[in-house]
């Protein structure tokens, strides 16, 4: 994830900001203790790297053969192929039948929509891309409408236009990037109560560069967190610690659902933080997520980065 990237990392505060008071305000209306039909999932942008051979598949694996593996270790994935273009429904299903019952796709939201025309004259290819996202089915997640970072705060009525007109059962979770959002102090109460109302999720972005992005707003009790690593071992793990503590205590409030998806540009050290996080979210918060088993290495071996 480049968005927020920065080479100056020991100058980040890198502390995890308290609630907002609108988050306060949402918890208190949920049913108070861990639902048991809570969910919790972890996984990566994409289900295949090539430095992942070895790790996570044999070496030689064919491209068309990484979601196999993939699945086997996470149970979920940041689809990102959805953005730049819908594929064949019958490659949809292919990849539905391929994963298990638990697992969860979430497609991002095409690019023709959220960065071409910027939710304008927009309906057509929504149409499209909703169609093409249920057929996943019972495995589809939460959809991801990330916005473009030129989407100002000039555009709400386009915002609230478009998510007004969204299928009222589609589950949508919406990141804003453009730094406007987060200045108007009255124009952004009034974008994450629309959220609100429309039971829509606001994602929240823990990047090093991007700190105004790391709002601690939840509109619905699904939280979706992405998580960009530095590949600073100690500073990471000690966020991820923190995100342990913070997320036990939203589970603790009632809320349903988490989606955590980390980012990192390398793709090794990616699976190794993405261990660290399952064992971590599973001592602190119970999340029963299954532990990361990665195949032998020789280079993990000689020199593991945790």
């Amino acid at each position: 994830m480049d968005f927020g990237k920065t080479d100056n990392i020991e100058a980040i505060d890198f502390t995890l900001p308290k609630d907002h008071p609108s988050t306060e305000r949402m918890l208190t209306g949920l049913k108070s203790g861990r639902r048991p039909d809570f969910t919790f999932h972890l996984g990566c942008a994409k289900w295949g790297l090539k430095e992942w051979a070895g790790l996570l598949y044999p070496v030689g694996t064919l491209e068309k053969d990484f979601l196999r593996y993939y699945v086997q270790q996470f149970n979920c994935i940041e689809l990102n192929a959805l953005f730049y273009r819908l594929p064949p429904k019958s490659l949809i299903k292919r990849w539905v039948n391929i994963a298990g019952e638990s697992f969860r796709f979430c497609p991002k939201f095409s690019n023709s929509i959220s960065h071409v025309r910027q939710l304008k004259f927009a309906g057509w290819a929504t149409d499209l891309f909703v169609d093409h996202a249920l057929a996943f089915g019972t495995k589809l997640g939460p959809c991801f409408l990330q916005l473009s970072d030129r989407f100002g705060i000039e555009r709400f009525q386009d915002l609230k236009d478009y998510l007004n007109n969204l299928p009222s059962n589609f589950k949508t979770c919406v990141e804003l990037r453009n730094p406007a959002w987060f200045r108007n102090i009255q124009q952004v109460e009034n974008t994450f109560s629309l959220m609100n109302i429309l039971k829509l999720t606001a994602v929240i972005t823990d990047t090093p560069g991007r700190r105004d992005c790391l709002h601690m707003r939840l509109t619905s009790p699904t939280v979706f967190i992405r998580f960009a690593g530095n590949n600073v071992a100690g500073s990471d793990q000690s966020r991820i610690d923190a995100w342990a503590g913070r997320i036990k205590a939203w589970i603790d409030s009632g809320i349903t659902e988490v989606y955590f998806y980390v980012h990192n540009h390398n793709g090794k050290y990616l699976l190794e933080l993405c261990k660290y996080a399952i064992e971590k979210f599973n001592s602190a918060c119970g999340a029963g997520l299954k532990p990361l088993n990665l195949m032998e290495d020789q280079s993990v071996k000689n020199g593991r980065l945790f």
